[in-house]
């Protein structure tokens, strides 16, 4: 081991809500660590600075989308991009996060070495120079999706004269008034877009190959607010998140055992959004709900676009990309200026970062998830990934939590590496489980990346998030599958250490 202590004791990568609540979280539970966040944006927020297309917006309620330690004070509980990163900034601010995050600094590489008892880890700026840091722990925070490469529906838009854009990477100050858009998708993103580009455009065309379940609610939480009227903030959030939480459980469980009843409910929510104009073929998915993610439609907004005649959603498949628009199957043209390709995203796993042990790189689809955070036999190192039927920051906010802890038995022990235990023999009576039951088309087309899941906890990554707050509060940080070893040593204490010395 080095004389030297490593640079810091948790390197948190990226300066996103993952990120951002951990450092909180560690400002509360673990504050004898040092830490340090880098980022590889010049600014904080993750998906929520990275995307800039117009009505961009969370399809969480704020209320779980924010964290437990920080209460959400807007009025609108389904909140706009700019609302949620002035929410991240306060919270950076008025908790002296923000002097720990380098900006501009993309991880190109991390190597935990053994001996040293910490991870090297290599980034580079903007200019291609590059910088070292040593930590003790890692904390992934840098997302679920791949940030330069978005998912290539394959289109081939050679003889198109008009505009292609990716949500991904919106161009600034896009001109659209007066124009024919098309947006090719049916996911959150082409439902967010749509009535946002509404009231400018000429028209606006949602081309959805396969519907998807729409939910309609109100941004307003009409209960929330009046509590917030009559309670203090911190007991007025409590109490709605409370709700909210358990009214998503509720909607999820219901979903999966009486699919045909929600069906029914939300057909008769749209059509009573959109009265005559109602067409069922395009609101019915081949799937039941809540086997892809549910998309919302706060105010009725799209509902209220589409009766107005300023938007349309047409179901069909696309034979070509013509000079002026999409050319489909059944012969049908449809115009656009602009076309929008809102086909999904890609997915990423541990930030596309090239991990390694002791020079050795880590395949992550070969390790099992250990408790939703960390991966069995890799020391030193947490992930978040979020729940896909409940809110991101539910899972950052329980796994951080959890590390926190870990690191405070950690340093009772005055031990340095912290590993969850699979052994050969152990690992041969797991039973295996699909990482993710949804069949949504970004999650299908990873699953060859993805880490492995066990049917029983803790070798698995839940989508239950009460069973999971639950397991990760009550469980002992001790149980037998985390090991606390010294440097140097074998031993997994240091109460063993001394015996052996002695």
């Amino acid at each position: 081991m080095l004389a030297t202590p490593p640079d810091v004791d948790v390197l948190i990568v990226g300066a996103g809500i993952s990120g951002i609540g951990m450092a909180a979280h560690m400002g509360m539970k673990a504050p004898h660590h040092s830490y340090a966040i880098v980022e590889r944006r010049e600014n904080l927020g993750g998906t929520w600075d990275l995307f800039r297309y117009p009505g961009i917006r969370s399809d969480s309620d704020m209320h779980t989308l924010g964290f437990d330690f920080e209460p959400w004070k807007h009025e609108k509980s389904i909140a706009d991009a700019p609302a949620i990163l002035d929410y991240l900034h306060k919270i950076v601010d008025e908790r002296g996060i923000r002097e720990h995050i380098r900006f501009g600094l993309k991880v190109i590489s991390a190597d935990f070495r053994e001996d040293e008892t910490r991870w090297h880890v290599e980034m580079e700026a903007d200019d291609g120079s590059r910088t070292h840091m040593t930590a003790n722990w890692l904390y992934l925070g840098a997302g679920y999706y791949d940030y330069d490469d978005p998912y290539d529906a394959g289109f081939d838009f050679s003889e198109y004269e008009g505009q292609v854009i990716h949500p991904q990477f919106w161009p600034e100050n896009l001109e659209y008034a007066g124009k024919k858009v098309l947006v090719v998708g049916s996911g959150a993103t082409a439902v967010t877009i749509v009535p946002s580009m509404a009231d400018k455009a000429a028209s606006v065309t949602m081309l959805q190959r396969t519907p998807t379940w729409m939910f309609a609610r109100p941004a307003k939480d009409r209960i929330a607010n009046l509590l917030r009227k009559v309670l203090p903030e911190e007991i007025a959030y409590k109490i709605t998140r409370f709700k909210n939480i358990h009214m998503q459980d509720l909607s999820f469980k219901t979903a999966r055992d009486k699919p045909e009843k929600v069906s029914e409910n939300l057909h008769k929510r749209i059509e009573k959004a959109l009265g005559p104009d109602y067409n069922p073929e395009d609101f019915t998915p081949p799937y039941n709900p809540w086997e892809q993610r549910v998309c919302l439609v706060p105010d009725d907004d799209l509902f209220k676009a589409m009766k107005a005649g300023k938007a349309q959603i047409v179901t069909g498949h696309i034979e070509k990309f013509e000079a002026n628009g999409a050319r489909l199957t059944d012969g049908t043209l449809i115009e656009a200026d602009i076309i929008i390709t809102a086909t999904g995203l890609k997915l990423a796993v541990a930030g596309k970062i090239a991990v390694s042990v002791n020079g050795e790189p880590v395949q992550f689809n070969e390790r099992f998830y250990y408790k939703g955070c960390m991966f069995s036999n890799l020391p030193n190192l947490a992930v978040v990934f979020g729940y896909l039927n409940a809110s991101w920051t539910l899972r950052a906010d329980i796994n951080s939590d959890y590390i926190c802890r870990v690191l405070n038995r950690q340093r009772e022990k005055g031990a340095q590496i912290v590993t969850p235990v699979l052994t050969p023999e152990a690992e041969a009576q797991i039973e295996e489980d699909d990482v993710f039951d949804f069949s949504s088309g970004y999650i299908q087309r990873s699953k060859h990346i993805m880490p492995r899941n066990a049917v029983r906890y803790p070798w698995r990554l839940n989508q239950d998030y009460l069973s999971d707050r639950k397991e990760l509060k009550e469980s002992p940080v001790e149980d037998g599958l985390l090991t606390f070893k010294r440097a140097g040593s074998n031993a997994r204490t240091s109460e063993e250490q001394l015996e052996a010395a002695e």
